[in-house]
């Protein structure tokens, strides 16, 4: 057993021992009686002894963890008739916020396991999800899931074969592997991830193993499932690292020098370049509706990112243009003119509705003659606008957004 595996057995047990407590909580919160009532309630009783026992074995998380034990009723009733007798509207709310902090102490750890549970899980999910993308990227070359693009529906002949192609059956071992990554999956979700939209229909055809399966899983069911798990798996309320204690130390320490203004895009992965793009049109308020689709090397047509610029002006209204923006994480080689046609050929397969703007953002360059074809496109009668967003284009903007820059510990 690996200690992943080991780790993962280790936090289903704790969650187990969570559920009960949380069960034991609602059945607790259900029985606490309105008003002053004292008296026995043996359901009560019991639930209270579980609770502190199931309470003791539970471990902590960085050092903490609940130890707010249920009330007992005699002394809800008595805190309670004290209070009223007393007649002080604090003292009353002190006692029922005792009563409920069992509740939140609870909350408060499903919370802090949530966390913990994503960040074990967090590389092997996204790294399964890479191998599903080469898995289905493998599959479709080997089967026909473009059969229905050009349908000629008055031919009989082709009608029926066109049935036989989409009910024949799957034998790939590689189709084995996909169903099993899946699997591997789910598992590492857990509960602590929510499945995203679309799980039970890629599962349901995942089962099936028909061509016309493979066809959805690629175009509708996987696109649908990744960009759920990455947005499950990546909290934006997480902290940053900081090393200092209070921001005047800063101040005291006088410093000077020089700034380095180059960006580290080499600690960035081609996935974390796409979130970083992503983050960034989301950010801007003249962005709306952005979409983060699969991986750059999966078969989804080359799209990375999907988002409406929007222009506002008094006298015309608001206008929406539609933009796709492709992400490339490219190092050590410029992006060239024929890498640029490429891109462009592609826009018709994105369509409908129409593309607006295409945008190519890079950590690399542009070659002259690429940057030259861009220059030339965009003064003809084209309905469609080219932007190139070069390395130096993008630390220029992200210079106004020294949070991202944090974030994604580029500098």
């Amino acid at each position: 057993m690996s200690q992943l595996d080991k780790a993962l057995r280790q936090f289903e047990a704790v969650e187990a021992n969570l559920v009960k407590l949380e069960n034991l909580w609602n059945l607790l919160h259900k029985n606490i009686p309105v008003g002053i009532v004292f008296g026995t309630n043996n359901i009560y009783e019991d639930a209270c002894r579980s609770y502190e026992h199931i309470l003791t074995v539970l471990p902590f998380i960085d050092g903490w963890k609940p130890i707010a034990l249920p009330c007992t009723l005699d002394e809800i009733a008595q805190g309670r008739l004290d209070a009223h007798e007393v007649g002080v509207l604090e003292i009353e709310l002190e006692l029922e916020r005792k009563i409920e902090q069992p509740g939140k102490e609870l909350r408060e750890y499903r919370f802090r396991f949530n966390q913990k549970r994503r960040k074990v899980i967090q590389n092997l999910v996204l790294q399964t999800s890479n191998e599903i993308d080469q898995l289905l990227d493998r599959l479709q070359k080997i089967y026909p899931i473009d059969y229905e693009d050009e349908v000629d529906y008055e031919n009989e002949e082709y009608i029926n074969k066109l049935q036989e192609i989409k009910k024949k059956k799957i034998e790939d071992s590689d189709w084995q592997t996909l169903g099993n990554k899946i699997k591997q999956i789910d598992v590492l979700l857990g509960s602590s991830v929510p499945r995203p939209p679309r799980w039970s229909d890629m599962l349901r055809h995942i089962s099936y193993a028909q061509i016309n399966d493979l066809r959805d899983i690629v175009r509708f069911d996987w696109p649908s499932v990744k960009k759920g798990i990455k947005a499950s798996l990546y909290a934006t309320n997480e902290p940053i690292p900081i090393e200092i204690n209070d921001l005047a130390e800063l101040v005291v320490s006088n410093s000077s020098g020089s700034i380095i203004t180059k960006l580290n895009w080499e600690k960035l992965s081609g996935e974390n370049f796409e979130r970083l793009i992503f983050n960034l049109v989301t950010s801007e308020q003249s962005h709306e509706n952005p979409e983060w689709f699969m991986h750059t090397n999966a078969p989804d047509r080359g799209r990375d990112l999907s988002v409406y610029r929007v222009y506002r002006d008094r006298l015309s209204g608001v206008i929406r243009r539609r933009v796709i923006i492709q992400c490339k994480h490219w190092l050590t080689k410029s992006i060239s003119l024929p890498d640029l046609s490429a891109v462009k050929d592609q826009v018709k397969l994105w369509e409908p509705p129409r593309v607006d703007i295409l945008v190519i953002a890079t950590t690399g360059r542009f070659t002259a003659d690429a940057i030259s074809y861009v220059e030339k496109h965009n003064q003809s009668d084209s309905a469609m606008t080219i932007e190139l967003w070069p390395e130096s284009h993008l630390e220029t903007v992200l210079a106004s957004n020294p949070a991202l820059v944090a974030e994604f510990g580029l500098r």
